[in-house]
């Protein structure tokens, strides 16, 4: 995958950190939960994005 894609997953993963972060400092449950919820799609993502490239880098 592009150095693009890599960036805007590992950024969708720091703004869950942000929001998570936010969310416990306030008591908003809510908000926290949404942290954890983008967290884990950017590692997701990021996880799909290496099983991709090691199968493109052959």
């Amino acid at each position: 995958m592009g150095v693009g894609d890599d960036m805007k997953h590992k950024a969708e993963e720091l703004k869950g950190q942000a929001k998570e972060g936010i969310g416990k400092a306030t008591g908003d449950k809510s908000m926290e939960t949404e942290g954890h919820v983008d967290q884990a799609k950017g590692k997701g993502k990021q996880a799909a994005d290496e099983v991709k490239d090691a199968f493109t880098d052959k």
